[in-house]
């Protein structure tokens, strides 16, 4: 597998690192078929990672999974559906497309915006992948709060993700992908809950419970 090392700060240089590595897929990227149905967010080397980890999914299992990176500014509500049909020409079955609109509302009220669509092409490609493991693999980049630029930000989380997505899917069908990207970000993720539930488990303990155990067994005495 490519390893990235995606850790809650520097994703800096990270592109130009790479654009090194990727080279010949840049510079071969008009020429063969491209997984973007529509971009408005991804740099070129994003663009060539996410081509090489489709080809070797699409090429090994039979599934197509496609993305759309838009900056448009969609209302509260909007269905990511009904809008996915205007590519339906380009999409080729069995297929998932990813949609990633950051800049979409979620809620007037909040004014928080961001949002992740999955659409499947069936209920048995739906089975092949586990949404909520896509979709934060995604968005627990993209809500990191550091120094780094909201554009590095969604490169990452879009790349992430759909690696995600593409493991997955192999690993519905026993096939084992060599292009894809560690979720480094979801281990990190999952260690930082288990540290705060054990905190929070301790200072119940002594803050509560512990006193409690005292006055039980003092009672019994």
């Amino acid at each position: 597998m490519n390893k990235a090392k995606l850790q809650a700060s520097p994703f800096k240089g990270l592109f130009a690192m790479l654009a090194l590595c990727m080279l010949p897929l840049l510079l071969n990227a008009t020429q063969s078929s491209t997984k973007l149905l529509r971009n408005d967010l991804l740099k070129l080397e994003a663009v060539a990672l996410i081509n090489e980890m489709g080809e070797e999914l699409q090429s090994k299992t039979g599934v197509h999974a496609y993305v759309i990176a838009t900056n448009e500014h969609f209302p509260e509500r909007f269905n990511l559906v009904e809008y996915s049909k205007q590519y339906e020409a380009k999409l080729s079955k069995p297929y998932v497309l990813f949609i990633f609109a950051p800049y979409a509302t979620i809620t007037e009220r909040s004014e928080a915006r961001g949002r992740v669509g999955i659409i499947p092409s069936s209920p048995s490609v739906r089975a092949m992948y586990d949404y909520d493991d896509v979709r934060d693999a995604g968005i627990n980049i993209v809500a990191i709060k550091d120094s780094n630029t909201n554009e590095d930000k969604y490169n990452i989380g879009v790349l992430q993700a759909y690696s995600v997505l593409a493991d997955n899917i192999a690993a519905s069908k026993g096939v084992t992908l060599e292009k894809t990207i560690p979720d480094e970000m979801g281990t990190m993720v999952m260690i930082l809950r288990i540290l705060v539930y054990t905190g929070t488990a301790v200072l119940l303990w002594i803050f509560v419970f512990r006193s409690l155990w005292i006055r039980m067994r003092d009672g019994k005495k």
